[in-house]
């Protein structure tokens, strides 16, 4: 097991025109769980094929323990990668494909199965051990993906999007399972996605990107209770995060004909204008009339609670299509429908304000 230390490695592509990995800052302990999260684009898989040695490193460096393996060929990094497609052999069986790399590597047979066997164990594969890939499911196939990775007893597990390929009910079931038997080996281990819900429930902590730059690495909780700026802010959350922008006004920022309450001290770091961040969890109807206007869309029961979608009041019909909808997450049965006018009230304890100019929290 080792850490895993980027130093302003950067990726540029020929022809590209800036980086896709730009100048990155990041340094994984030893037997961590990392995510790294962000929308398609961002960075976060050449990152990943950077540190396996499958791209480039244009400048910067990549630390593997105290090692500098950024020249270093794949084979000789200590890593194991886990792929979207899974990538076995389909005329092997499992055991055959989970053995593979440590045949190449002249392991003696002995061993070798007993490793197999080993992993196999853990993974709850042992009757499979004989089929070939295609008389598996996805889930029993990603498994076997993962005992490959298992048997080769790496300091480093890389995995790009591994979930991607399941339905969405495999999907959970199988990520509390790579997290579980992570912690179980505890081995350092870098993970992908763009699934921020798979990114909050699995890493111990997660680094969030967007156009090949870091924007924040916390905790899970952190990155939700205490976002950095407002592409964290609206990335992280499901739903996500209401993000409303005012005019900064005496006592607080306007939103339609209501004042949110802001300290002083925050609106002299505010320009004229200012973004509030409201979780749906942090609002409740108001039964007075102070709260934030709005009309409502849609309402979704979902038997526990449900959520309140619409938008601002007192916009044209213009204005309305492109305004950003709001969402409350309420108790079941509220008594709201679709076309009223409500108003919701803002936890302001919970409530995060953000600079326009510098997209960045200041509250």
């Amino acid at each position: 097991m080792a850490t895993v230390t980027f130093k302003d490695a950067t990726r540029v592509y020929p022809g590209a025109d800036h980086p896709s990995v730009d100048k990155l800052n990041l340094e994984i302990g030893d037997g961590e769980f990392m995510v790294l999260v962000g929308p398609s684009g961002c960075g976060k898989s050449t990152s990943l094929r950077m540190l396996a040695g499958l791209e480039e490193v244009n400048s910067g460096q990549i630390f593997i323990g105290d090692r500098d393996v950024t020249s270093l060929p794949p084979k000789d990094r200590d890593i194991a990668m886990v792929f979207q497609n899974y990538a076995l052999y389909p005329h092997m069986t499992v055991a055959d494909n989970m053995g593979f790399a440590l045949k190449m590597q002249n392991v003696p047979k002995a061993e070798r199965d007993a490793r197999v066997a080993e992993a196999a164990k853990l993974l709850g594969l042992e009757e499979f051990l004989n089929r070939k890939p295609k008389a598996l499911s996805g889930g029993q196939r990603q498994r076997v993906a993962m005992g490959r990775a298992i048997v080769r007893q790496p300091q480093v597990f890389l995995m790009d999007e591994p979930l991607s390929n399941l339905d969405a009910k495999l999907r959970v079931s199988t990520r509390t399972q790579i997290a579980a038997l992570q912690s179980r080996l505890g081995v350092t281990t870098v993970y992908v996605t763009h699934d921020q819900i798979e990114a909050m429930t699995m890493g111990d902590r997660v680094a969030v990107m967007r156009d090949g730059i870091l924007q924040q690495v916390d905790s899970p909780l952190t990155l939700y209770d205490k976002p950095d700026n407002l592409f964290v802010a609206g990335f992280i959350g499901s739903p996500a995060m209401n993000l409303i922008k005012g005019r900064v006004v005496e006592g607080g920022v306007q939103i339609g004909d209501w004042v949110v309450p802001v300290a002083r001290e925050v609106l002299a770091k505010a320009g004229d204008t200012a973004t509030i961040g409201i979780r749906p969890e942090h609002l409740t109807l108001s039964d007075t009339e102070a709260g934030i206007p709005i009309d409502v869309s849609v309402i979704e029961e979902l038997g526990a609670d449900g959520y309140v979608y619409g938008t601002l009041s007192g916009l044209s019909e213009d204005a309305r299509l492109t305004a950003p909808q709001l969402t409350a997450r309420t108790h079941a049965r509220s008594g709201t429908h679709r076309g009223s006018k409500v108003r919701l009230m803002p936890d302001l304890t919970r409530m995060h304000v953000f600079n326009d100019s510098t997209q960045k929290r200041i509250s």
